[in-house]
C-alpha cells in the first residue's frame, strides 16, 4: 500500500508540473501581451512604442521592415512545445494599409502557391560573413488569402534582386485559413541555410536566428519577454 501511495503522489506531483508548465507556456506573457491588446485598441496614445519602417537601429545592418508595434518576440512560447520563429509588429492598422519593405539586399522568391509569404536570400550574412540566410515575410493577405504582395512579385517569382528598403506589400492578416484571420501583422524572420542550398522549414526556431543583433533591438523572447523593444534613435 505505501508503495502504491507513493507511486500516486509521485503521478500527482508530475501532473502538477506539467500542468504549470503549460500554464507558463501558453499565457506566462501578461506585460507584453496586454500591450499588444493595448496597441491595437489605440496606438495613437502608444506612439512611443512604434518602430518605424526603413530607419536603422543604432548601427544594426538590417532596416526595420515595416511600421509599429513589436509585439511578440523570437522565442516566445504560445503553447508546450512551439516557440515563436520570429517577431511579430502589429501595424494598428486595417489590412492592406501598412507597408512592408525589405530589410537588406538579397534576392526574392515567391513560391507559386504562397498567398501572403516572401523570402530574400542574403548571400553574404553581415554578422557572419560567408553564410547564407533568409529574411522571411508573411501575413501580407487579407482573411481569405487575397495577397497584399506588391505586384512586381507575383506567384512563382524566383531569385530577383531588391535593394533594402524595396516595397514588397502590406501587412494584412491571413492565417493560412480562409476566414480564420489573425490580428493585421508582419511576422518577420531569419532563416537558416540547408545542406541543399535553399531555405530551412521557418516553423521550426532551431532553424531561425535571433533577430536581436540584427535589428539592433531586445528581440529575444526569453531574455526580454516583458519589454517592448523601442529604437534609442527614434525619429
Amino acid at each position: 500500500m505505501k508503495t502504491i501511495g507513493r507511486i500516486l503522489l509521485i503521478g500527482i506531483a508530475i501532473l502538477v508540473v506539467v500542468v504549470l508548465i503549460v500554464f507558463y507556456e501558453t499565457i506566462f506573457h501578461p506585460q507584453r501581451s496586454t500591450k499588444v491588446i493595448q496597441w491595437l485598441r489605440n496606438p495613437e496614445e502608444h506612439v512611443e512604442w512604434a518602430v518605424h519602417a526603413n530607419t536603422q537601429c543604432v548601427d544594426a545592418p538590417f532596416l526595420i521592415p515595416t511600421n509599429g508595434l513589436i509585439g511578440y518576440l523570437w522565442g516566445d512560447s504560445f503553447r508546450i512545445g512551439n516557440h515563436h520563429q520570429g517577431i511579430d509588429i502589429f501595424g494598428g492598422t486595417d489590412a492592406g494599409i501598412t507597408p512592408v519593405y525589405a530589410a537588406y539586399d538579397g534576392y526574392l522568391t515567391r513560391l507559386s502557391d504562397w498567398k501572403s509569404s516572401l523570402i530574400i536570400r542574403i548571400p553574404d550574412d553581415p554578422l557572419q560573413p560567408g553564410r547564407q540566410i533568409w529574411t522571411y515575410y508573411t501575413h501580407l493577405a487579407d482573411e481569405n488569402g487575397g495577397s497584399y504582395i506588391a505586384a512586381d512579385f507575383p506567384p512563382g517569382t524566383n531569385e530577383v534582386f531588391v535593394k533594402a528598403g524595396t516595397l514588397l506589400g502590406y501587412q494584412g492578416n491571413y492565417s493560412g485559413t480562409p476566414n480564420n484571420p489573425v490580428g493585421v501583422h508582419l511576422h518577420f524572420s531569419i532563416v537558416l541555410t540547408g545542406a541543399d542550398g535553399r531555405f530551412e522549414n521557418e516553423l521550426e526556431i532551431k532553424n531561425t536566428l535571433d533577430p536581436s543583433p540584427y535589428l539592433g533591438l531586445p528581440l529575444n523572447g526569453k531574455e526580454n519577454k516583458d519589454t517592448v523593444p523601442v529604437c534609442t534613435n527614434n525619429p
